[in-house]
């Protein structure tokens, strides 16, 4: 491939004060490079390191592409990311994880069996921070309506899709970009969106590895509900209108997720409030054991 052509599969790694782990993700791209590939970083506004490691490595591998902006979150940088790259697929990389030797290899195979999907959901190793890893391979997606598509994944936890073990279409991507108002959840719209957009592929090979550390980056309680209203207008603008009826029940997920992170934090007039409006707005999701056991138990509690 001349440096003129399109790359087949663009590599955006968003990274925020990584510096530390970054080297792994970046080695893991660099050890399977091949003339149709991009790699692109988005440092976002990082106080650390990050910067001194990224020239590093430019000097040492030209084709890698480094951009700076000011911090604005992951939704953000993987957006500036995307918009950037050139590759007719997108590898969502992030810092603190590292993609399996020949995971590249793996998705190239794909692509020439399904030049029509629109995504294509890898295994993963999940690594613990004692060592221990574990195989998790992805949930075969069935061919049916948008709808159905759309209720396994949101409410019945069916379909799983994560970032570093999936490959997006990228213009699938521009048409339905991270919202960047949210600091939690902003995957879920855009992936909800590709579910139901185009074929789905997935293949039982093990394409990264995804490391769970006590420093991975969370989020503060504060405005819980607010963000979680955000994000269910961010959903149902990338679904098709036939799937509006899917809302009421989904807004009960939302709230019962509330409920928990209430019930988890000892807050317990606040779980009451939470588990009172998720069964207004729908029984069927809210009289899930799981739940209403602890609602059950919020009885006894002052």
């Amino acid at each position: 491939m001349s440096s003129s052509d399109t790359p087949l599969i663009s590599v955006v790694i968003p990274a925020y004060n990584y510096g530390h782990l970054l080297p792994r993700a970046l080695d893991s791209v660099l050890a399977q490079w091949a003339a149709d590939l991009e790699l692109i970083v988005v440092d976002d506004g990082s106080r650390d390191d990050t910067p001194q490691v990224l020239a590093g490595y430019v000097a040492r591998h030209p084709q890698l592409r480094a951009i700076r902006q000011d911090n604005a979150g992951a939704a953000a940088a993987r957006n500036h990311g995307i918009r950037q790259a050139r590759g007719r697929y997108a590898l969502l990389l992030d810092a603190d994880d590292e993609l399996l030797p020949d995971a590249l290899a793996a998705l190239r195979e794909q692509i020439d069996l399904h030049p029509q999907a629109g995504l294509f959901l890898g295994a993963q190793i999940s690594v613990h921070p004692d060592g221990r890893e574990r195989l998790r391979l992805p949930t075969p997606v069935p061919s049916t309506d948008a709808c159905s598509l759309a209720r396994q994944y949101l409410l019945e936890k069916r379909i799983s899709i994560s970032h570093c073990c999936s490959l997006f279409r990228r213009d699938l991507l521009l048409k339905r970009p991270y919202p960047e108002t949210l600091r939690t959840g902003e995957d879920i719209p855009v992936f909800v969106h590709l579910l139901v957009s185009a074929p789905v592929v997935t293949l039982d090979t093990p394409l990264a590895k995804i490391h769970k550390h006590a420093d991975s980056q969370r989020h503060q309680r504060d405005g819980e509900e607010h963000f979680a209203r955000l994000l269910i207008d961010e959903v149902f603008a990338s679904l098709p209108a036939q799937c509006a009826p899917l809302r009421r029940r989904y807004e009960a997920q939302r709230y019962l997720s509330l409920f928990r992170a209430a019930w988890l934090a000892g807050d317990w007039s606040l779980a009451r409030r939470f588990y009172r409006h998720a069964l207004s707005l729908s029984p069927l999701q809210s009289l899930r054991w799981t739940y209403a056991r602890k609602a059950l138990r919020l009885l006894g509690k002052s």
